[in-house]
Formats: structure tokens, C-alpha cells, sequence
């Protein structure tokens, strides 16, 4: 993904404002590599202290409109090694703080020139803590910040828990970044046709068997394997798989599996992996009290992301 492949609506000016912004962001975190590396294994000078202000942008949007095009193509136009650039998702960071533990994740995050940050979200009061204080320690090394999420950083945990509680830890991480408003419907379906009805049983397990590196797995048998590992693993569990074949898609049966459901679809679709389906459709996946509570944002996104990734599944079935 970069800049020139990203295609902004011509409706929206806050898309083109937004890859403006971000190009000269990406532009004024240039230097030498090599200060960097020293920073990042303790040695040489101290590093320098960060500037006053925000030292980060936070994408803000609705589904679809490119924030994580966006986010992905600032890290490939800052000016840095890969080694001095980090990006993963939310979920992926607080997994390295478990990994690593606090200190460690400091030390190795704060040689880097660049940090991105994909679909950030606060579910809990101690991720609130945790995030706010890292993100505190890496600004003070000098590290630039870069976020996306469908809730504006001063928003952060409205829904799910007590946020007043924690205002102050949610300011300080609002303080760290420039918001930028990405208007904009959800590209994944714009201008095209609804996402095909689910496929019946036997044509998704003739498709699987046609298809070269597809998988082929009853949805309820599958949400509880995904119980049993956790979800830093599930791109793991992805790799070197070329399309997804599920049957019996049905309602998820309880927050927990529809979260960690959040998840695998999130990592499918980072890798572009078709999926296609026998059963009711994904649009039913959660029931109606899922959608209006807490979590209703995570729940949209897969919705969207899964309705994508069955669209090209189509493709497959195309071509039995």
C-alpha cells in the first residue's frame, strides 16, 4: 500500500487533505539511520527530547474510507529502515507488553523513528493505563506516533467502561496526537453490488478441494478451536492460506466468540484471504444487542471486512 495506489473520493476532501498531511508528516521525520540505532541498543548520546505539541496523527473515520491504506503508506514514505519502523495492530502491541513485558516493550520501541498503530481501541481500564504510560515513555524517546480508529482519542472507552474514571489517562493519550477526520463512505462496497448470498454446503467443500492452499472448516467446530489460542497467534493460523472456506456460518453465541471473531477476520483481511461460506450471512452474525453496545464498531468493521473478503471469494467459485 502507498500513497499513489490510494485513491481519495472526489466527494470527500478530507480524504486528499488527509494524504497531504501525511506525506509531509512522513517527510519531517527524515535523519540518519544511524542515530537511530543508537538509541535502540542504549548507546551514544541520550536522545534528544521530543518537541512540544502533538507528536503523533490519529486517523479518525468510518469504516472503509482507507485509514489503514493510509496508515500503511506512511510507513512506507517515512524516510527510516524497516527495523526503525514498527506498525501492527492495537491488539498486537498490548500482546507485546505480555510478551516482553513493560520495560523491554520501552527499550525496544523507543529506537524507532516511527510507530503505527492499527485500529486502536481501549476495552478495558488497565489497557487504558498501560497504553497512555507507554505511549508517554516512547514520545519522550522521541518516537512519532501514528493511529487509526473509528473513535476520536478523547473518546476512547465511552461504551465499555467507566472512561470518566479514567479521564485523565485518556486526555494524555489524546494529547500525543493531531486528529485528522476522514469522511467518506465504506469504499469496500462502493458502487457495488450487495455481497453474494452464502453458497451451499456442498459447493463450498467442492470449491475448497479445487482450490490450491484453501481451507475448508464447520464454523462452530472452528470458534472453538479459536477459543483455545489466543489471538496474537491467529495471523499465524492464516499464513500460507489462500481462501477460507467455512460451513454453517450461524450467530455467534456470546461476546467473547464474537470478539475473538473480530480478530480472525481482521487478520484475514489484512492478508487479503477470500472467504467463502455456507449459512446465513455475515451480516447476521451478531445479534442486534451486540450491535447497539460497546463493541458495536469492531462488530461493523468485521461485518465490512468479511463482506469484502466473501465478494472475492466469488471469484473462486467463478472458476470451478
Amino acid at each position: 500500500m502507498r500513497f499513489s495506489t490510494y485513491i481519495p473520493d472526489p466527494n470527500q476532501p478530507s480524504q486528499t487533505e488527509a494524504v497531504q498531511v501525511l506525506e509531509s508528516f512522513a517527510a519531517g521525520l527524515g535523519g540518519t539511520a544511524d542515530s537511530g540505532k543508537r538509541r535502540l541498543f542504549g548507546f551514544g548520546r541520550a536522545p534528544k527530547k521530543a518537541p512540544a505539541g502533538p507528536r503523533g496523527v490519529y486517523l479518525d473515520g468510518g469504516y472503509g474510507v482507507g485509514k489503514t491504506h493510509l496508515l500503511a503508506s506512511l510507513w512506507h514514505a517515512t524516510p527510516a529502515e524497516p527495523e526503525l519502523k514498527a506498525f501492527g495492530t492495537f491488539v498486537e502491541l498490548t500482546n507485546l507488553v505480555g510478551a516482553l513485558g513493560f520495560q523491554k516493550t520501552v527499550q525496544t520501541l523507543s529506537g524507532h523513528r516511527l510507530l503505527c498503530i492499527d485500529e486502536f481501541e481501549l476495552d478495558d481500564p488497565g489497557d487504558t493505563v498501560l497504553v497512555s504510560t507507554l505511549l508517554g515513555k516512547l514520545v519522550d524517546a522521541g518516537v512519532a506516533l501514528a493511529a487509526t480508529s473509528n473513535t476520536l482519542p478523547g473518546k476512547l472507552g465511552e461504551g465499555r467502561f467507566a472512561s470518566a474514571d479514567f479521564l485523565r489517562e485518556i486526555q494524555g493519550l489524546s494529547a500525543h496526537f493531531r486528529a485528522l477526520r476522514i469522511d467518506g463512505e465504506d469504499y469496500r462496497h462502493r458502487g457495488l453490488p450487495e455481497a453474494p448470498p452464502p453458497y451451499s454446503d456442498e459447493e463450498v467443500a467442492t470449491t475448497a478441494r479445487a482450490t490450491e492452499g484453501a481451507s475448508l472448516d464447520a464454523f462452530s467446530p472452528l470458534l472453538e478451536h479459536l477459543a483455545r489460542v489466543h489471538p496474537s497467534r491467529y495471523g499465524a493460523l492464516t499464513d500460507g492460506i489462500r481462501a477460507v472456506c467455512l460451513t454453517g456460518v450461524r450467530p455467534v453465541p456470546d461476546q467473547s466468540t464474537a470478539l475473538r471473531l473480530v480478530v480472525l477476520a481482521d487478520r484475514l483481511y489484512d492478508r487479503e484471504v477470500p472467504v467463502m461460506a455456507s449459512g446465513l450471512p455475515f451480516d447476521q452474525l451478531f445479534s442486534e444487542e451486540m450491535l447497539n453496545g460497546g463493541y458495536r464498531k469492531k462488530y461493523f468493521r468485521a461485518i465490512s471486512r468479511l463482506t469484502a473478503l466473501a465478494r472475492d471469494a466469488g471469484k473462486l467459485a467463478n472458476s470451478r
